[in-house]
């Protein structure tokens, strides 16, 4: 600063315009390359102690412009390492949404300056899936007319890498054979069963296109339809601005795949109308017939094989015609492509006086159904505690924190956010404290007996003629860390759904590891609420709007459908400790709770040698019997357990 201040003061004292300079010194180029101020600086100065007064001016004023440029040279250097450094996060963080650091990392980003909301871009999205989100993000703000050039562009981009990659599919085979010769699944064959092979393989190839091509990057597997969803998108955008013959184009194009399709069927009719008169030339678009017509070309010939030469194929679109599958397949693929044991629909919950016969056994009160909820398979539910039994199970988990028994995250800093501590306990945990001492027996039976009262109470609310496991228990605790809750923007525990991966920008919800596929219902029942913050919300798919929320309570359980339907997040614990037991549950028995099992079974081996040392005692003891209200109390007192005091519907 002092450097360019004494610039200036030199620019000051130049002699004026006219004066003669003295001869020797080269006049410098206009408009040459920034050069060193320094050296730049340290010429003038030699200029103007020479006299040289156009020179100097000319090499001090080029000193100050090349400062100039080369301070916005790094400023804009280093705006674009971090545009790219957002870029490359954003890249990761699509493909790993679980991941604790970049999700911190993220966040930073989007507080810095010079980040603009067009620097979070995936580097690894193919064209076809930018247009297609981007058309897809027109539409919902309902610009269908700046959609329509970006869906047709995600349409043919589609076609164009389909057609990329079956060009790979012709290609040497050397490695291919490696492999199956390893295996030992080469062919053994003369000439005519080698080319069948080849043209074998090469067809199956070709329609694991389709399959990679409607896959996002970083996702496991392809989205279902994404051609006659593409089609629909455009003729619904196309019918908004008044494209009707398009619009027509592309509706029949939809029936090309599902010629029974009603809500394609009445767009077609409604169009027509529209129209008024018919349209003899306009038919399906061209591209769609040929990709169908060759399509099922080479799907007829893969069944073929299947059924006469033992190959195998999986079909990768649903919309294959039956009729293109032989008789002797169908119920083999059918049987395949189920994704649950079940042949049927899933049963329909009973009446409502069924489920309220277990609500009143239980003692317990419906709070809000999934209609007061603005959501399906949803409720609250109060009454599952009495304040003494949230008592109990909170001085378990306080004594379990004491004693290190912390199971998951140790009492370290929460996997979902820097600014809390988070605690777990499973219930193995809990009673292999209770045999060493650690904490107090009660509490961990009580923990085993509340888990399976909530899964009673969620099996006859949501499933009442399939039987719900327990698939995990955890009590957790999450707690404000005092000095960093100003200014905080995060979330206790950000929004997701508890079976699939929840993908924010196009609302879908990808049932797929790492997520836990086999979770089929959720509850979280809650122990206290004497903190700040911490309420459940429920949201739209996009993860933004809020359709619910919940305030804890002790004894309240909120139980819910685990699936994309019922994306789920917590506010911010600011401040306190806020405690509740996680329950998750399964209709799929070996994702049974082992450790709930053995729980129990750690639990009842001090009883049952109590029961032997009393039944050796009894001998020397009086014959007489024991009267009833004497044999009650002391198995009371041997469980430990509190009397459960309940309120009147």
């Amino acid at each position: 600063m002092l450097r360019l201040l004494h610039l200036l003061l030199l620019l000051l004292l130049l002699p004026p315009p006219g004066t003669p300079e003295p001869p020797g010194l080269a006049a410098l180029s206009p408009g040459a390359y920034p050069q060193a101020p320094d050296l730049l600086y340290a010429d003038g100065l030699r200029a103007y102690a020479a006299g040289a007064w156009a020179s100097a001016v000319a090499l001090l004023r080029e000193a100050l412009r090349s400062q100039a440029e080369l301070g916005r040279m790094r400023r804009d250097c280093g705006l674009k390492k971090l545009d790219l450094a957002a870029a490359a996060a954003h890249t990761f963080f699509i493909a790993n949404p679980k991941h604790l650091q970049m999700r911190e990392d993220m966040a930073k980003y989007r507080r810095m300056s010079g980040i603009r909301l067009q620097s979070f871009r995936d580097l690894e999205t193919p064209p076809h899936w930018a247009a297609y989100d981007l058309g897809l993000e027109l539409l919902g703000r309902q610009e269908a007319g700046l959609a329509l050039p970006r869906l047709e562009e995600a349409l043919q981009e589609s076609l164009a890498q389909m057609e990329s990659c079956r060009a790979g599919c012709e290609g040497p085979e050397e490695q291919q054979r490696d492999e199956e010769e390893e295996e030992g699944t080469g062919n053994q064959g003369g000439l005519y069963e080698a080319i069948a092979g080849h043209w074998i393989r090469v067809l199956q190839c070709r329609q694991r296109c389709v399959g990679d091509t409607a896959t996002r990057p970083g996702r496991s597997f392809p989205v279902p339809d994404f051609l006659p969803n593409q089609l629909r998108r455009l003729h619904e955008a196309h019918a908004q601005v008044g494209n009707l013959s398009q619009a027509m184009e592309n509706v029949l194009s939809v029936l090309l795949f599902y010629p029974e399709d009603e809500t394609a069927k009445e767009a077609l009719n409604q169009y027509q109308a529209q129209l008024g008169e018919p349209r003899p030339g306009l038919g399906p678009r061209e591209d769609i017939r040929q990709y169908v017509l060759r399509s099922l070309g080479e799907k007829r010939q893969l069944y073929y094989a299947m059924e006469h030469l033992g190959t195998s194929f999986k079909d990768p679109d649903p919309w294959t015609p039956t009729a293109f599958i032989p008789e002797t397949l169908r119920e083999k693929l059918r049987e395949d492509q189920e994704q649950r044991p079940w042949d049927q629909e899933p049963p329909q919950p009973k009446p409502l006086t069924d489920w309220k016969d277990v609500l009143l056994l239980e003692g317990v009160t419906l709070t809000q159904d999934a209609r007061q909820l603005n959501g399906s398979e949803r409720a609250v539910l109060d009454g599952l505690l009495t304040p003494a039994e949230c008592g109990v199970l909170l001085q378990l988990a306080k004594d379990a924190a004491e004693a290190g028994a912390r199971s998951g995250y140790r009492g370290r800093r929460s996997p979902h956010t820097p600014h809390e501590h988070f605690d777990g306990l499973t219930v193995l945990k809990a009673a292999q404290l209770a045999r060493a001492g650690a904490v107090g027996t009660q509490g961990a039976k009580l923990l085993l007996e509340v888990s399976e009262r909530v899964r009673t109470l969620t099996q006859a609310y949501f499933s009442p003629e399939r039987p719900l496991h327990l698939s995990f228990t955890h009590l957790v605790c999450r707690s404000a860390i005092e000095g960093e809750q100003e200014q905080r923007m995060d979330l206790s525990h950000p929004v997701h759904a508890d079976n699939c991966i929840l993908d924010p920008d196009t609302g879908e919800c990808w049932r797929e590891p790492p997520a836990y596929t086999y979770r089929d219902y959720s509850g979280l029942l809650y122990l206290n609420d004497d903190f700040q913050g911490g309420d459940l919300f429920f949201t739209e798919p996009n993860a933004l709007t809020v359709r619910a929320q919940v305030r804890p309570r002790c004894g309240r359980l909120v139980a819910f459908s685990s699936g994309g339907e019922n994306p789920h997040g917590v506010w911010a614990v600011t401040r306190g400790r806020r405690c509740a037991l996680a329950l998750w549950h399964t209709w799929a028995s070996e994702h049974k709770e082992q450790e709930w099992t053995e729980a129990k079974e750690l639990l009842q081996e001090p009883e049952e040698k109590e029961d032997e040392e009393e039944e050796k005692e009894m001998p020397s003891r009086d014959p007489s019997p024991e009267p009833p209200s004497h044999r009650l109390r002391r198995v009371q007192d041997k469980s430990e357990k509190l009397p459960r005091v309940r309120e009147e519907l």
